[in-house]
């Protein structure tokens, strides 16, 4: 597909521009030339595009009411993903004993991924491929995520994190653990992670319906969740599911990528 940069005159050169921490809501771009751009942990909500010609390209995050030439297209792709994996619609459960098993399959599975890495030098565990967390972050980032919404929402919790504990890149000021630079041991990260995974097993074990939709206390003093949230036990226990499962898929195509540098 030939780009429109080299058919019309006039056009200004910005390529290779950065836009960090830069609102751009309610912006109109015509006659635009985005090619070989990346955009990352942003938010295209509401966003509407016309005439648009897209080539090898790729695209994940989460989508909803995604429309492409008349055909919310969401649905069609969390059909084909639930097809291709039959474990993943059960880390979408509805009853108590669906979480348990739920939990069941994520130990196999990352025991299974850990297993994968163990297999590669340990420097290469701290090797970020294609931009994303290394493998011993991203074990950090779920210890940080169990700590968060079952540490500190559901059990009450005001400062749950240990501090190898990794938060996400873009958050704000919320005095919560982000040494992105540390680098501790394939193991010393899987014992952080481990900890956080027994507080989501402490819930979980004796989970029942009545406590599936109790809403839980405000949450207290600075973090993240933020001072004052609430929210029922079903929706922290899904969120630390769907935590789960997304990053072991991303773990696995990161090593993937690991294994092919040799």
């Amino acid at each position: 597909m030939p780009s429109l940069g080299g058919m019309i005159e006039g056009f200004e050169d910005l390529s290779g521009s950065a836009y960090e921490k830069t609102d751009l809501s309610g912006s109109t771009f015509r006659l635009v030339v985005f090619d070989g751009s990346t955009i990352r942990d942003s938010d295209l909500n509401g966003v509407t595009m016309r005439g648009v010609g897209m080539s090898n390209t790729t695209i994940d995050g989460e989508f909803e009411n995604l429309v492409l030439n008349g055909v919310d297209v969401a649905p069609l792709v969390e059909a084909e993903l639930d097809r291709r994996d039959p474990d993943r619609p059960r880390f979408r459960p509805v009853a108590a004993e669906g979480f348990r098993e739920a939990c069941e399959i994520n130990g196999r599975r990352w025991s299974v991924t850990v297993d994968r890495a163990r297999r590669l030098p340990a420097e290469r565990l701290h090797e970020s491929a294609g931009g994303e967390w290394s493998f011993v972050q991203t074990l950090r980032h779920l210890a940080f995520a169990s700590e968060s919404w079952v540490g500190r929402a559901v059990l009450g919790d005001p400062y749950p994190w240990h501090p190898l504990s990794l938060a996400w890149d873009t958050h704000r000021d919320l005095g919560i653990p982000q040494d992105r630079d540390a680098r501790p041991s394939l193991d010393e990260a899987l014992a952080v992670r481990q900890d956080a995974m027994a507080l989501v097993r402490r819930v979980v074990d004796d989970l029942d319906e009545a406590e599936l939709g109790r809403e839980t206390d405000p949450c207290v003093g600075p973090g993240w969740p933020v001072e004052g949230a609430t929210f029922s036990v079903r929706d922290c226990l899904l969120t630390v599911l769907n935590e789960e499962w997304h990053h072991r898929v991303y773990a696995e195509r990161d090593l993937a990528l690991l294994e092919e540098r040799g």
